[in-house]
């Protein structure tokens, strides 16, 4: 999933911009990920809390794949301890986070782990057409309903009080 957050993300160039920082964290050496559905997240949360501590960054960008990767085994036990994992590591990095003064966008591109088995009993394995919520954390921000993918990208350029290029034909979901 590293390239979701860094050749995708940077339209789609390979090399890092100036003053942007990578990490990428290896997943674990299992068969299949429902082995060890905490994946790399608290790996993942230790190295983002550390960054965060040293107050230089303007912008994070990360992904917690674990709900999407052990999603596809459609198993339930597994699933729900990729999703607890992710939520205890999301809910340290958001409180230092806005302790810090900053602000949040959390969401997903795609649901996967909201529908683990069909309405016949059988494993869900795919990826779902559920629509995923947007959460901002900043007081006072309100979000459109309505949005699509494409409106997070300028979502995320308003919160930092970035132009949007007129290259990006999403709207920010920030109501005005």
């Amino acid at each position: 999933k590293y390239p979701h957050v860094t050749f995708f993300m940077s339209g789609g160039r390979h090399e890092e911009f100036p003053g942007e920082d990578r990490i990428l964290i290896p997943s674990p050496k299992v068969a299949t990920y429902d082995l060890k559905p905490e994946m790399s997240a608290y790996e993942v949360k230790d190295a983002l809390v550390a960054a965060i501590n040293e107050d230089k960054l303007d912008a994070i960008i990360l992904n917690f794949a674990n709900p999407d990767m052990v999603g596809h085994s459609g198993m339930l036990e597994p699933t729900v301890k990729a999703i607890e994992a992710v939520d205890e590591c999301l809910g340290e990095v958001v409180d230092l986070i806005l302790a810090k003064g900053g602000s949040a966008i959390i969401t997903a591109d795609h649901g996967n782990s909201d529908e683990v088995v069909t309405l016949d009993g059988q494993p869900m394995t795919a990826h779902t057409t559920n629509p995923v919520p947007v959460i901002v954390t900043k007081p006072g921000v309100e979000l459109r309903s309505g949005g699509r993918l494409a409106d997070l990208a300028p979502t995320m350029l308003d919160l930092l009080g970035v132009a949007q290029p007129e290259e990006m034909t999403g709207e920010s979901l920030i109501k005005k």
